[in-house]
């Protein structure tokens, strides 16, 4: 009686939450997120993994980028400080959100500078497979439009996607896999134009434990080019390490390349995560 109790009660708490993100997202009309990728994988992956908080726990974990792409005399550089908050609701369902903060300088004869918000990310992620060492979650995502579409740093209109996460835990080695597609829509008719609206993405990435705190991690991953005139698929690969310095507290730094001319050439990647 009692498992049945508590199954129902989830059950209960499962349907709640889907009215609340309903709520949400109804009011805006779907889609457009910056990018495809994956999102919220242990800072400086972007590669996700299955792992949840747990009921009640909370993870927050606030991370900078510097992106370099470009010739000298027609050099974009970006910076952009991220805080995402995960919560908890269940011991396999999580809620994060990110918000995201960026500047971008471009330099093509004069120097042009912009920054603020952009757009604002609301995840679920449900572990709903586990045996042995794999398991797979499944991840939809609801991107709101914050940020200012006329500069760039976002679409002007919601978006929304699903990634399919897959991870196989070993001894010394952890692997992640994930597919993901975003359905995008822009607010302005020349994004519309430039923009293509479906986007799939795909990356892999591993964990290496090097000592008892000390992790060693790559990524490497693809995606459809969102720019309508162009079928060349950005992709990069990343190194990077991660110091579990206490079970509450983690430090981060990775370097990501592209590997071809649509991605962005280099980016120094550094974070924090606390766990409470």
């Amino acid at each position: 009686m009692k498992e049945e109790c508590a199954v129902k009660n989830e059950r209960k708490r499962w349907m709640i939450i889907n009215d609340v993100l309903a709520h949400l997202a109804l009011p805006a009309v779907i889609a457009c997120l910056l990018g495809a990728g994956p999102a919220f994988g242990a800072h400086p992956l972007l590669t996700d993994d299955t792992g949840t908080q747990g009921t009640g726990k909370t993870q927050v974990e606030l991370s900078g980028r510097f992106d370099r792409y470009g010739e000298s005399g027609a050099r974009t550089e970006g910076w952009e400080a991220k805080a995402v908050l995960t919560y908890g609701l269940l011991d396999l369902l999580d809620l994060g959100l990110e918000v995201p903060y960026t500047w971008v300088s471009a330099k093509d004869g004069e120097t042009v500078r912009q920054d603020g918000f952009a757009d604002l990310l609301v995840a679920l992620k449900w572990r709903f497979f586990e045996q042995g060492g794999l398991s797979l979650a499944l991840k939809p995502l609801v991107t709101l439009p914050t940020g200012d579409a006329e500069k760039g740093q976002g679409g002007g209109r919601t978006s929304c996607g699903v990634n399919l996460i897959s991870t196989v835990a070993k001894d010394l080695c952890d692997f992640h896999l994930n597919l993901g597609v975003t359905h995008n829509d822009y607010k302005l008719e020349a994004d519309r134009t430039a923009n293509r609206n479906d986007i799939w993405n795909v990356s892999a990435a591993a964990e290496y434990k090097l000592a008892k705190s000390w992790r060693l991690v790559a990524d490497i991953g693809a995606e459809r080019n969102a720019n309508a005139g162009s079928n060349n698929l950005p992709a990069f690969v990343l190194g990077g390490v991660i110091w579990s310095v206490s079970e509450t507290l983690d430090i981060d730094a990775g370097v990501k390349w592209g590997l071809n001319g649509p991605e962005t050439d280099l980016s120094v990647l550094a974070g924090v995560t606390f766990r409470f």
